[in-house]
């Protein structure tokens, strides 16, 4: 986790307290906690939660617990990883629909499209449709918010996150040339 936090922080895809990480272990999760930078991992900055019910231990674990929680119920994900990436939130308020089709090769051949979902930080609804746009899709972005990645392994949910700021990029440009 404090690698790809690190990773996070350094190539610009969250500030320093901002996103957060989880990994699936069982019936529980590991999930940063509220607060922490995650450029500065450490045990400290974790916290064990149950993944079926809320815990007492909510209160220090990242306020997205809940939206973490819905995934692994729903997707086979066993890791997720939540940046705050500056391109894929100006392409989410540029929108005009609830998906985003990447104008590059790389984008179009591993994410095919990218949903954009609703949702207020931390809620039920965020939860829910979160959950919903990851069964078919390994990254997804929260409307004026940020990314969330799936994974079997951190690995795989950063290079998701990864490839969805590049594709973002990569769209905002193109579409700025054009006018």
């Amino acid at each position: 986790m404090a690698k790809f936090g690190k990773k996070l922080v350094d190539h610009g895809l969250v500030e320093s307290h901002f996103g957060n990480i989880s990994i699936r272990i069982g019936s529980r999760m590991l999930i940063t906690r509220t607060g922490f930078a995650l450029d500065e991992i450490d045990e400290n900055s974790v916290v064990e939660v149950d993944i079926d019910k809320p815990s007492s231990l909510d209160i220090i674990a990242s306020s997205e617990s809940i939206v973490h929680r819905a995934i692994y119920k729903n997707t086979s994900a066993l890791a997720i990883i939540h940046a705050h990436s500056p391109f894929a939130v100006v392409e989410s308020l540029l929108a005009d629909r609830d998906m985003i089709v990447p104008v590059d090769s790389e984008g179009q051949y591993f994410l095919h499209e990218i949903p954009v979902v609703r949702g207020g930080i931390g809620t039920t609804e965020l939860a829910k449709n979160t959950a919903d746009a990851l069964r078919d899709h390994r990254g997804a972005i929260v409307f004026s918010h940020g990314t969330f990645a799936i994974g079997k392994i951190l690995e795989e949910a950063y290079i998701i996150t990864t490839q969805i700021e590049h594709s973002c990029k990569l769209k905002y440009y193109c579409d700025l040339a054009r006018k």
